[in-house]
């Protein structure tokens, strides 16, 4: 599985860093960002949750 996220909808709330911080972060500008190309197994629930509870529902999952 892999996450993008669409960056100019995001309003840095810190919801998918704070969910799956595996997978989300927030960058220099406090801006989320994806940093790893392939979600790891182990966390892909976590990230799901991620995009299910992102206010502004900018960031996607997509399968391989």
């Amino acid at each position: 599985m892999k996450a993008w996220i669409d960056r100019d909808g995001c309003i840095s709330c810190g919801l998918c860093a704070s969910t799956c911080p595996e997978v989300f972060r927030m960058d220099d500008e406090d801006i989320a960002e994806v940093y790893v190309d392939e979600i790891p197994e182990d966390v892909e629930d976590m990230a799901q949750e991620a995009a299910d509870s992102c206010p502004v529902s900018v960031i996607h999952i997509e399968e391989d």
